[in-house]
């Protein structure tokens, strides 16, 4: 599952040679940096750390990780698993030539965030009358059992933070790449606002 870190753009449309139109999402992806190897022997699989977006400023932890590769530090930090770490030179960045037209692949990104909601816009719950005499408006209602066994049940549909959460649209297909620009456009929609953080990985085939 050989990957990137990168940024969505925003979405726009490409037409095909037939005239037919495409939905699609702009990504810019990398550059991103080689930090590090996980190994079979030592940790159980194969995998590499990539670091993504330079940053002026890091804590003296973080410092000793990026002076060890002899690379400016980094504001991200990410694992792929792959197949062949021998492609993977520490130290050394990662281009989006890793991706090309047509390939299918895994999109991860993060729901826009709508802060703390109730159970009628997180839920769709129908509410009650809105008349003046209704004391029922937008509450949720009864939410647990009377003496016995007298507790609210674990995963009750209740007031909370809504989006900013994490989501993987498998199964995408890359329409075109752009390698001078380091774009990528991926056929449909993918979670998250515009300039968020975005993950893409190649189908492992098993």
């Amino acid at each position: 599952m050989d990957g990137l870190v990168g940024r969505k753009i925003g979405m726009t449309q490409i037409f095909k040679e037939n005239g037919k139109v495409i939905p699609v999402t702009l990504l810019k992806m990398g550059p991103c940096y080689v930090i590090g190897h996980k190994t079979e022997d030592k940790d159980g699989y194969n995998a590499v750390i990539l670091g993504y977006e330079k940053v002026k400023r890091t804590n003296k932890p973080r410092q000793g990780i990026f002076k060890k590769v002899k690379i400016d530090p980094l504001r991200y930090i990410f694992e792929f698993h792959t197949d062949d770490l021998n492609k993977y030179e520490i130290g050394k960045a990662v281009e989006i030539d890793l991706f090309s037209k047509g390939e299918i692949v895994d999109i991860t990104g993060w729901t826009k965030g709508r802060g703390f909601q109730g159970v009628v816009k997180r839920f769709n719950f129908s509410g009650g009358p809105s008349g003046h005499g209704s004391r029922f408006h937008r509450i949720p209602g009864s939410i647990g059992q009377h003496t016995w066994p007298g507790e609210v049940k674990k995963g009750a549909k209740m007031p909370g933070r809504m989006g900013n959460t994490q989501k993987t649209i498998k199964n995408l297909e890359i329409v075109d790449v752009d390698k001078e620009k380091s774009l990528i456009a991926v056929k449909g929609a993918i979670p998250g606002a515009r300039t968020s953080l975005v993950l893409i990985r190649k189908r492992r085939v098993k």
